[in-house]
């Protein structure tokens, strides 16, 4: 009878040991916030059974505006088997956003808050500007009290110092600094031995956009510095149309590139946000107003599997593709949330899987907007990451409160 105990002890162990392995593993990997949309419970899309079950009393939010409706903020548990405790998440209850996935191509056209300092050089012996301090990356917004907007306007404030100290006020990251910059004489002229950036222009894919109040999101990552990789500080930017003009094949090694130019000097819309999520604005009209609007859906409803994407690779506008979602991660501190896989034969041809252009070409799982191609993998191009659609969703509902406060 002791050994049958003993036995049962150590299979009950072992159970304990699996169980709390996986509350650990669960309550690490799980997001802290949810949407979920009205009429429905929490529930998590995972091998084991995630549910959830209310915690707190509910604490209803008026949203002014927007497709979202009137809100509703819960604390939930979430629970292992219907039973277990895993985690207190918050969600947010909310009719479900109808959206247009583009995928078609858009250009870019950014001016940086100030300008980014993308090199530094020599001047007779040393950089000045690096002696002093600066940094690649860093973006300059004044020199002695005098803002800055172009590359231009550094050089005449240079040119004229003397040789005088200047006081040249840098961004870096959430930081505000000074530093003394002393420049030097050079060929009968005075500089700082830098190199700065004042705009940049570019090639992407339209994610989706919001009929409700006109915004879109596009690109699932930042406009950054070609030299610096930095995301580039945002003053102004505008959107407009593009031609696709062909495409160099992706292949091992080395990712293909859509190839295009602006179809002509007129703006569709403005950028005003050139964040990790991507590039958000409005429009002047929706780009895609003969499509079909699909309903979003939200991080924890995506599961491996099957989808589609939407994207252009000539002027014969969108088509849709099948893909495979061959990861999700849910975790707040994910560097990529999807990994995805090109299946379709035709694309696959083609292109050779993604090219580097279709950066925001919406992804659509069980008949929903669920997320955006980002990045393509350099060994094996026919593999990429993505983000979540709510994740960029949740960056033009911003975009609209922010308006609507900055007109009442």
């Amino acid at each position: 009878m002791s050994s049958f105990f003993k036995k049962t002890a150590c299979v009950t162990g072992i159970i304990l040991l699996g169980l709390f392995g996986l509350i650990g593993f669960y309550s690490t990997t799980l997001p802290d916030f949810y949407l979920v949309s009205k009429g429905s419970e929490l529930s998590v899309n995972s091998f084991f059974t995630i549910s959830s079950k209310p915690c707190e009393s509910k604490v209803t939010v008026a949203v002014s505006g927007g497709s979202s409706g009137a809100s509703r903020y819960t604390k939930n548990m979430l629970m292992l088997f219907g039973a277990v405790p895993v985690k207190e998440v918050e969600s947010k209850t909310m009719e479900r956003p109808m959206l247009y996935p583009c995928g078609q191509p858009f250009g870019i056209k950014l001016l940086t808050e100030g300008v980014m300092v993308v090199d530094l050089q020599k001047v007779d012996s040393s950089s000045p500007a690096k002696d002093c301090g600066i940094r690649e990356g860093d973006v300059i917004v004044s020199i002695d009290g005098e803002k800055v907007k172009s590359n231009a306007d550094v050089a005449k404030i240079i040119r004229s110092s003397n040789g005088e100290a200047c006081s040249v006020r840098i961004k870096r990251g959430s930081n505000d600094l000074t530093f003394k910059l002393c420049p030097r004489l050079e060929s009968g002229s005075y500089k700082a031995g830098m190199w700065v950036r004042d705009s940049s222009a570019g090639i992407g894919t339209l994610t989706f956009y919001d009929p409700e109040n006109g915004t879109f999101g596009g690109l699932g990552h930042p406009v950054c510095d070609a030299d610096t990789k930095e995301p580039l500080p945002l003053s102004a930017g505008t959107v407009g149309e593009i031609n696709l003009t062909g495409f160099n094949k992706s292949r091992s090694g080395c990712p293909g590139q859509l190839l295009g130019e602006f179809a002509n000097s007129a703006s569709t819309g403005d950028i005003l946000k050139n964040c990790e999520s991507g590039v958000f604005g409005t429009l002047n009209a929706n780009p895609c107003p003969n499509a079909k609007e699909f309903p979003l859906g939200f991080r924890q409803e995506i599961h491996p599997g099957k989808a589609k994407i939407l994207s252009s690779i000539d002027n014969d506008g969108p088509k849709e593709y099948e893909i495979s979602i061959e990861q999700i991660n849910l975790s707040d501190s994910a560097e990529h949330d999807l990994v995805i896989k090109v299946t379709d034969k035709t694309l696959l041809e083609k292109t050779g899987g993604i090219l580097q252009g279709m950066s925001g070409s919406p992804i659509i799982q069980d008949g929903r907007l669920v997320g955006a191609v980002t990045h393509v993998f350099i060994e094996d191009t026919a593999k990429g990451y993505g983000i979540f659609a709510d994740e960029m969703y949740s960056k033009t509902s911003e975009l609209a409160e922010s308006t609507i406060e900055n007109a009442g």
